[in-house]
């Protein structure tokens, strides 16, 4: 159940309870695609990382180890030793990034594995069936995820195609939590918003959403090829669409920045790879902008990655010695680096909650929404 606490302006501030704990509103849902985070970060490191919800990949867990074999091991939860929520994406985004490997129809769609080559299906009931063996606190309905720019009526056809999906997500998950083995009766269910960049195909597209009554609504379909005030563009568009009452997610975005500026048009839910897969190659965000760890500056630098950053990196190790790790070819420099960029997307949101709780949310954009994009 999603409690709106206070607005100032659009941004929202909230709560989010789920069988699996409350998650204050607005969140960064950290990556985990294969029940793990990239550069070594274990599920033990998230709780000291401040992480509310975890993000796990339905393609990629049912190829392997395989839901099945989850749900022998008890569930993602106990499999992966994480208490707190899970949100599992439906395998829709992988219509999308595997393109050249799929066949979309009517029923679903048929993939050729990534890794093997081998027949794959996955339609509406599938991708709850699997999310269902994973148990996840939250499954994300499947859809098509349409690249940008898109035909007006390849993009009309696929979302009406995608409502038709998402019926049938919703039966198929009642379905499922009133089964007997089922390991969460009370997994959630969000619905996807798509319709390319067309502002008529999104509008309707949300409004046909909406009357399915579900646990929350996502904007899908940016951040994949749109300009970033493209992107804003669209968020502003939908935002009327979206029940009040209901979470709002923005998938797959994305910088410091960009959260900013979609809080402050009204989205509480936020996943992306990048504080991760920039750590492992040496980039970091700070407070003061974007560093690039292994510059011949650091070197000899003796001072912490963010002088106001009390993560565990910044209190034990100075960037003279991450810079060397990574020079080194260390696994450690990825790790460290990891550990300190998701710490800051925490404590990032965790600032939004504040300044918005403490009706500042307007002065603490005005000052951070551009500086945390300066490259230093």
């Amino acid at each position: 159940m999603y409690t709106l606490l206070k607005n100032e302006g659009k941004a929202r501030r909230g709560q989010l309870e789920t069988v699996h704990g409350t998650a204050q509103t607005p969140c960064f849902m950290n990556v985990g695609t294969a029940a793990a985070i990239k550069g070594g970060i274990s599920s033990l490191d998230l709780v000291e990382l401040k992480c509310q919800i975890e993000l796990c990949n339905t393609y990629h867990l049912h190829l392997r180890p395989s839901d099945k074999v989850i749900k022998e091991m008890g569930g993602l939860h106990k499999f992966m030793n994480w208490s707190r929520p899970i949100l599992t994406d439906s395998g829709g985004f992988q219509v999308f990034s595997l393109a050249k490997l799929r066949k979309i129809k009517e029923e679903g769609v048929y993939f050729s594995s990534h890794i093997d080559g081998r027949k794959i299906f996955m339609g509406p009931e599938e991708s709850m069936q699997i999310q269902s063996n994973l148990g996840s606190t939250i499954a994300m309905a499947f859809d098509e995820c349409i690249e940008n720019p898109a035909e007006h009526d390849y993009a009309e056809q696929s979302c009406a195609r995608t409502v038709r999906w998402l019926a049938r997500c919703k039966e198929e998950m009642a379905r499922l939590n009133s089964i007997h083995d089922t390991i969460n009766k009370k997994q959630m269910l969000f619905g996807i918003n798509q319709g390319s960049t067309f502002d008529d195909i999104r509008i309707s597209n949300m409004e046909e959403i909406v009357k399915l009554d579900l646990d929350g609504y996502a904007i899908g379909g940016l951040a994949v090829g749109e300009s970033v005030e493209e992107m804003y563009r669209i968020i502003d568009v939908v935002e009327p669409y979206m029940p009040v009452n209901k979470p709002r997610y923005l998938m797959g975005v994305g910088t410091p920045s960009n959260i900013i500026e979609a809080v402050a048009r009204g989205v509480d839910m936020f996943d992306c790879v990048m504080p991760s897969r920039n750590a492992r190659h040496a980039t970091l965000f700070t407070w003061k902008g974007v560093m690039h760890v292994t510059n011949k500056c650091y070197e000899t630098d003796s001072r912490p990655i963010d002088e106001e950053c009390d993560c565990p990196v910044c209190r034990n190790f100075s960037r003279s010695y991450v810079r060397h790790l990574f020079k080194a070819g260390e696994m450690l420099g990825g790790r460290l680096a990891v550990m300190h960029n998701l710490y800051f997307y925490n404590t990032l949101m965790e600032k939004i909650r504040d300044a918005i709780d403490g009706g500042y949310f307007d002065k603490f954009r005005n000052k951070y929404s551009e500086l945390l994009a300066v490259r230093l």
